[in-house]
C-alpha cells in the first residue's frame, strides 16, 4: 500500500475520558459510553476484583498451581469482552481470567488449566473464546487465522486477540500482525501494557515511541489508550472493532496499564520494582476512578458487590472439590483423529495402569 500513511499513526497521547479523579476529561473529542454501559462495565471491574483476590487466595491453599493476577489492569480485560458481539472470538492469555468470565464461561472452568488438572476447562466453540495461552504470543497466528476463516466464509466476525507488552517481543506478534494486514483479517490486537514482562522493564523491550507504532510497518493503523479508564478502553475499542467488521482490516491498540501485583504468586516484585512506582499507579486504579465517576447509591454497590462475592465463593467451592484424575482422557482433544503415535502412548500408558493395579 501507497500514499499518506498518516492515518496509521497513533494519538500522541492514550486516548482518557475519565480522569484518575472520576471527572470527566474536557474535550476529548471522543463519544462518552452511556451510563448503561458504564453500569454493567463497573459489575464487571468489581467481579473482575474479587476473583483475582480469590485466586490468589486459592494459591495459598494449595488449590491453584499458579495464577497470573491481573489487579490493576481488570478495566483492560472487561473492556475486551463488553465491545464484541456474541458471534466474535476472543483469544486470551494466560493473565486474562477476568476476561474469559466476561465472555460467559464458567470461573471454575476458567481456572481448571491454571489448576493443573486439565489442557482447558471450557468448549471454546461454545463460548468463542480459545484456551488461555501461556507460551507469549503464540495465539496470535490462530487469532488471525479464525479471522481469516471468517471473512472467507463471509462472515460477520471479529477476532480479538489480547497480548502483553512482553508478547510484542516474540517473532508470533510480528508474524501475526504481518499475516492480519496482508490478509486484511478483521482482527484487532489489544496490547496491555503493564510496563513489565515479568522482570524486564519496557525500556528494555523496545526503543519505540510506544508500542502502537509497532503496526505502521506493517500497514496497521494503531491507537493508544488509557489502560485504567474503561470509558476509553469501551470507546477506542468498540471503534477498533467496529473498523475491523467494516472491512478496514486489522487494529492496533495499546492500552497503558499497570501490575499491581507479582507476576504470579512465584515472583518478587519487589526486586525489580520500587514501592513507590506502585503507589503511583495505585492511584490510578480503574476500579476507583469509575466508582467516583458513577457515584452510585451504595446500594447499587452493594448489590454489584454480593454478586461478586457469589460469584467468588463458587470458584472456591468449585476449585476445592477434589479430582479423581482419569490418566486415560489425556488423550482425548489431541487431534480430531488420533494418530498412530499417539495411539501407540494410549495403549501404553493404558498398560501401565493395568500393570499397577495389578500389583495393586
Amino acid at each position: 500500500m501507497t500514499g499518506d500513511a498518516h492515518h496509521l499513526l497513533p494519538s500522541g497521547t492514550p486516548v482518557t475520558l475519565i480522569g484518575a479523579d472520576g471527572h470527566p476529561v474536557a474535550d476529548s473529542g471522543r463519544v462518552f459510553p452511556s451510563d448503561a454501559e458504564l453500569r454493567r462495565a463497573l459489575a464487571a471491574l468489581i467481579t473482575g476484583r474479587r476473583l483475582n483476590d480469590q485466586a490468589y487466595a486459592l494459591v495459598r491453599q494449595g488449590r491453584l498451581a499458579v495464577y497470573p493476577s491481573s489487579h490493576g489492569q481488570e478495566a483492560c480485560q472487561v473492556a475486551a469482552a463488553q465491545v464484541l458481539d456474541d458471534g466474535d472470538w476472543l483469544f486470551p492469555t494466560y493473565r486474562d481470567t477476568v476476561a474469559v468470565v466476561g465472555r460467559g464461561v464458567d470461573p471454575v472452568e476458567a481456572l481448571t488449566l491454571l489448576k493443573g488438572d486439565w489442557h482447558c476447562g471450557w468448549d471454546p466453540y461454545e463460548h468463542r473464546v480459545a484456551p488461555h495461552a501461556t507460551p507469549l504470543a503464540t495465539q496470535l497466528p490462530h487469532a488471525v487465522g479464525v479471522a481469516h476463516a471468517a471473512r472467507l466464509r463471509g462472515e460477520p466476525t471479529v477476532v480479538m486477540a489480547l497480548c502483553g507488552d512482553g508478547g510484542t517481543s516474540e517473532g508470533d506478534f510480528h508474524e501475526a500482525l504481518n499475516f492480519a494486514a496482508v490478509l486484511r483479517a478483521p482482527v484487532v490486537f489489544l496490547i496491555q501494557n503493564n510496563e513489565y514482562a515479568i522482570s524486564v522493564p519496557l525500556a528494555r523491550q523496545t526503543a519505540a515511541p510506544s508500542l502502537a507504532y509497532k503496526g505502521i510497518g506493517y500497514g496497521i493503523p494503531g491507537e493508544r489508550v488509557d489502560g485504567n479508564d474503561v470509558a476509553a478502553l469501551l470507546t477506542v475499542l468498540g471503534e477498533a472493532v467496529a473498523r475491523a467488521r467494516g472491512g478496514e482490516g486489522p487494529q492496533l491498540v495499546e492500552a497503558h496499564t499497570y501490575r499491581m501485583q507479582a507476576h504470579t504468586n512465584a515472583d518478587d516484585a519487589t526486586r525489580y520494582r520500587s514501592s513507590a512506582e506502585v503507589s503511583a499507579w495505585a492511584a490510578r486504579d480503574p476500579l476507583t476512578r469509575l466508582e467516583l465517576h458513577l457515584a452510585l447509591p451504595e446500594a447499587d454497590l452493594s448489590e454489584m458487590r454480593a454478586e461478586a462475592d457469589r460469584i467468588a465463593a463458587h470458584l472456591r467451592d468449585g476449585l476445592n472439590a477434589d479430582m479423581t484424575p482419569e490418566p486415560a482422557r489425556l488423550f482425548e482433544h489431541v487431534y480430531a483423529t488420533p494418530t498412530p503415535q499417539l495411539r501407540e502412548q494410549q495403549a501404553l500408558l493404558a498398560d501401565e495402569l493395568a500393570r499397577e493395579g495389578a500389583v495393586g
